[in-house]
């Protein structure tokens, strides 16, 4: 029986190469009991840094608050009171707490999409100010005493802002996810014309006017940086030139010829 129990107490071997051998070896861990309680370290941190990816800084917060001797020095607590759509929110936040999650876990304003989180797909943006941003690249402690719109905010008296009208008219969407950005950037680009903003195509930066009318080509240019996994593009064009310019006008996009295709290869 004694023999038999002492095989029950063997600790678990683990099929390691032979470098693998030779590391834990170097690590002092020559025992089977040292080394799983090694692996088992190793796999807790590897699935802590994974899950780390889910977490917003704001529960990273709460959690500090549970830690022994209440580390307060890594809360980084501010206040801020946040002008959003029309409304004052008074919040306490964490410093390092974007605008994005701010608006959707403190405010409940969904609208906003957190797609890319890094600043590439354009689907979180808000007018901040009558400019368009990146709210996930926005720290919301940066944003007191200013203007902050929404695509929730863009509805007055129950009324859809004309260019949400002309997203649904001209079917401006497919999954929606990205539709919030694209209206938000859409209703700013409306302002930028007005005001005669340039772009990269912009042909003569020295005859400066106001009041501009985008061609389709300008417009594509100045909503590159909202992206539509969709491919609803042309649609999206033909909302914005309905707005814009006030006419219903059809697409006037076509098909690039073999000739485009290869001098776009060949630049």
């Amino acid at each position: 029986m004694d023999d038999m129990g002492k095989d029950k107490e063997k600790p678990q071997s683990y099929n390691l190469s032979e470098d693998e051998e030779n590391i834990l070896d170097q690590l002092g861990l020559k025992d089977g009991t040292s080394r799983r309680k090694f692996l088992k370290q190793i796999s807790a941190a590897s699935i802590s840094v994974y899950a780390s990816s889910f977490f917003t800084n704001e529960l990273f917060a709460n959690t500090m608050k549970n830690l022994p001797d209440n580390p307060g020095v890594l809360l980084n607590e501010v206040k801020v009171n946040l002008r959003v759509n029309k409304m004052v929110k008074p919040l306490t936040l964490d410093s390092r707490t974007t605008l994005l999650d701010a608006l959707r876990e403190r405010l409940a304003l969904t609208g906003s999409k957190k797609g890319c989180d890094h600043g590439q797909c354009g689907a979180c943006t808000v007018l901040i100010d009558g400019k368009r941003k990146l709210s996930c690249l926005t720290l919301a402690a940066t944003c007191e005493n200013k203007e902050i719109t929404t695509i929730e905010g863009l509805v007055q008296e129950g009324e859809l802002h004309p260019m949400q009208e002309a997203f649904l008219k001209h079917d401006g969407f497919q999954c929606g996810y990205c539709t919030p950005g694209q209206i938000c950037s859409s209703v700013a680009l409306l302002e930028e014309a007005e005001n005669g903003d340039a772009s990269y195509v912009t042909e003569n930066f020295k005859n400066f006017k106001t009041g501009l009318k985008l061609s389709e080509e300008e417009i594509r240019e100045r909503m590159s940086g909202n992206i539509c996994r969709c491919g609803a593009y042309n649609n999206i064009v033909q909302a914005f030139k309905e707005v814009h310019s006030g006419g219903d006008e059809m697409p006037t996009w076509e098909f690039a010829t073999k000739e485009q295709m290869d001098k776009a290869k060949n630049s």
